[in-house]
């Protein structure tokens, strides 16, 4: 005799294979190829306008456009075919120019009624999906030039300090020089500085007829400095992806000034490209008495258009690498402020510098190297062609300018900013740490999945062929039970 089962049995067998199949839809919806474009910072929306702009660049080279919508974080143009994903970059960029952001991407293609039933396809790493590639190249000369500047204004500092008169020249490759009135002053000035500095080959020569004094780095120091910024990229790089939460990245070092970072699956890849290029920090500085001497203040001018540039000292009291936490939040009136926590010598460095000064205005400055694109026509495989070059603008502007109203320690906080979205991107990257030099996009394209994915189609198509001779078997030897069964067995590798 049959079993016979309550008929709310079979309506929640029934109901759970269709919310199976609902959530395991996603799956079957291949990934466009896409070119993501976001602002260059946190304050710059896209708009329909800036889309149909590069829409229209595309459809003029010869590139099929599928669809061009605004998104949460920017605009999204899907193509065609993947072999236009390289070209359209380059086309949507020199449309756009510097402000923009234009990665490469992944659109998923899961219809809204799906997507808004909470479906999406599962999360595969680059073995399995593949997803974006991008390398970083770090700019040596960068930072050795950064290092050779902090060099000159300690030693500048340690000569003020001792009396000892001196006149600024212009830097020499890898070093800097100093001129002196006479050579007895020379002396006095080499002997200070050989004390703290011996990375330095002093060389004495003439310059116009005055004594001059050349502080050249060793190559050892040079090799030094090479291999610190390297790793310190690589390790502020892999903070930054962190903490932008991208799901299972490869972040690893190639060769002597290169870093590649790859990101899986569908990423918001203009946000990580954005983030992951970018060099911004701060500076803490006391606003220039009035009777300052020209030769130790600084002008600068303010992001907030309207003010007046300002007079600043130029000795710095801490940057933004003395942060240890930095959490975006909103001031008593409700606008955006980033609260900052110092370590602990950056915290004594601020105590020291406000305790004394109470009255006096500080300011806070960011800093942004800045990437400028221009084109210049090269012959390539005998093609004459419009190739990018990259180069870096260093920007430095007044954010705050506030009355020191008692000494400060190791916790304060920042406004003058643009906007919640500044303020967070401000607060994660000081996070993150800063980059010892300037990095920019070497190279940047998709990555087809690798041997992984090809193991999963073995596998599939093993669990295939097993399935159609177990059914065959069963259905021939338990006849219409045979077929029950292998009904179920069916539902059970689908779900």
């Amino acid at each position: 005799m049959l079993n016979k089962y309550p008929l709310w049995k079979y309506l929640l067998i029934v109901a759970i294979l269709s919310i199976s199949f609902i959530y395991s839809a996603p799956n079957l919806y291949p990934d466009d190829p896409a070119i993501q474009v976001t602002g260059a910072s946190s304050a710059l929306q896209i708009e329909q306008a800036d889309l149909d702009r590069a829409s229209a660049a595309l459809t003029a080279a010869g590139i099929e456009v599928k669809s061009a919508a605004l998104e949460t974080r920017g605009g999204l143009l899907r193509l065609l075919h993947r072999d236009d994903q390289l070209p359209a970059k380059d086309v949507v960029r020199k449309a756009l120019g510097d402000e923009y952001v234009v990665a490469l991407n992944l659109a998923a293609t899961t219809p809204q009624w799906l997507r808004s039933l909470g479906a999406s396809p599962m999360k595969l790493g680059l073995d399995l999906s593949g997803g974006v590639h991008f390398l970083l190249e770090v700019d040596m000369d960068k930072a050795i030039s950064a290092r050779i500047k902090v060099y000159d204004s300690e030693v500048k500092t340690i000569l003020r300090k001792e009396r000892v008169r001196y006149r600024s020249l212009p830097s020499i490759e890898n070093g800097v020089q100093l001129g002196f009135d006479d050579e007895a002053t020379l002396s006095k000035a080499r002997s200070l500085i050989r004390k703290d500095f011996a990375d330095f080959e002093m060389v004495a020569a003439e310059l116009n007829g005055k004594p001059v004094l050349r502080l050249t780095l060793l190559p050892a120091k040079i090799t030094e400095i090479r291999e610190y910024s390297i790793k310190q990229n690589l390790t502020t790089v892999r903070n930054r992806v962190n903490e932008l939460g991208v799901a299972e990245p490869l972040v690893q070092r190639q060769g002597a000034n290169r870093i590649v970072v790859e990101l899986p699956g569908v990423q918001d890849t203009a946000e990580a490209k954005r983030i992951l290029g970018k060099t911004a920090n701060l500076e803490f500085r006391l606003a220039a008495a009035m009777d300052a001497p020209r030769a130790t203040t600084e002008m600068y001018e303010f992001r907030e258009e309207g003010r007046p540039p300002v007079a600043l000292e130029r000795s710095v009291i801490i940057t933004g690498d003395q942060v240890t936490d930095a959490q975006a939040s909103y001031d008593e009136n409700g606008r955006p402020q980033v609260n900052i926590r110092l370590d602990g010598h950056g915290g004594e460095l601020m105590n020291r510098a406000t305790r004394n000064d109470i009255g006096r205005s500080m300011a806070v400055i960011f800093i942004e190297q800045r990437p400028m694109t221009r084109y210049v026509r090269e012959t390539v495989d005998g093609v004459e062609k419009e190739v990018p070059v990259q180069t870096f603008k260093e920007e430095k502007r007044v954010i705050s300018l506030a009355t020191i109203q008692s000494a400060l320690g190791s916790q304060f906080r920042i406004t003058g900013l643009d906007g919640q979205g500044e303020s967070s991107e401000l607060a994660l990257l000081l996070r993150a740490g800063g980059l010892a030099a300037p990095m920019y996009f070497a190279e940047e394209r998709t990555i087809g999945p690798s041997l992984g994915a090809e193991n999963i189609q073995l596998g599939v198509q093993a669990a295939l062929w097993g399935f159609l001779f177990v059914a065959i078997f069963i259905v021939l030897i338990y006849k219409f039970f045979g077929v029950l069964a292998t009904i179920a067995l069916s539902l059970n590798m689908v779900n």
